[in-house]
């Protein structure tokens, strides 16, 4: 409140910016990005990441170094990369991370752009309300909880459940063990 108060525009999550900031700009254009460090205005790029714990993304691979320093310096002796453990995204990953971007950036999806970009129709036979039956089945809880609203064609983030975004898009990472996870956990 007191930061809307004196001008600032609520981006998401724990971000706020003047509406001359070029973030609130890229919300406003529609053109806002996200990746696992924050907002951005610029599309995802290659990041190599140097020191214990850092993430590095790239391409469709994510990696991330060795928690703790002793291991660290050890492997950097050795001349080996201090990689403790990766990911490659698949395909349904990059759908995911499409649809969370969307919500995250936008507090809005819309079903058919996702099926035309990803072909999911032609691909799977089946639009995007069936691939992701189960997710959507479980936003019913938020949609009566007045976070958002669930459309024949989109998604739309309320402005009350714009707070509970990290909580909304985690219905569609599959990766997550816990999707019951209470609200007040991630606030």
């Amino acid at each position: 409140e007191k930061l809307t108060k004196y001008g600032y525009v609520y981006i998401g999550m724990d971000h706020f910016a003047l509406p001359t900031d070029e973030l609130a700009i890229a919300q406003e254009s529609g053109s806002l990005q996200r990746n696992f460090q924050g907002y951005s205005t610029q599309a995802e790029t290659d990041m190599i990441a140097i020191g214990v714990t850092a993430i590095s993304h790239i391409g469709n691979t994510f990696s991330q170094n060795t928690k703790e320093i002793e291991p660290y310096k050890a492997l950097l002796a050795k001349g080996k990369l201090p990689i403790e453990k990766g990911i490659r995204i698949d395909e349904d990953d990059l759908i995911r991370k499409e649809i969370i971007k969307s919500l995250i950036c936008q507090f809005s999806l819309n079903f058919h752009a996702i099926e035309l970009r990803f072909g999911i129709e032609q691909r799977f036979g089946i639009g995007f309300k069936r691939y992701f039956r189960d997710e959507l089945d479980r936003l019913k809880t938020m949609q009566d909880d007045g976070l958002l609203e669930i459309s024949e064609t989109e998604i739309t983030v309320l402005e009350q459940g714009r707070l509970l975004i990290r909580n909304i898009c985690m219905v569609f990472d599959r990766h997550l063990k816990i999707h019951s996870q209470k609200y007040s956990r991630a606030i």
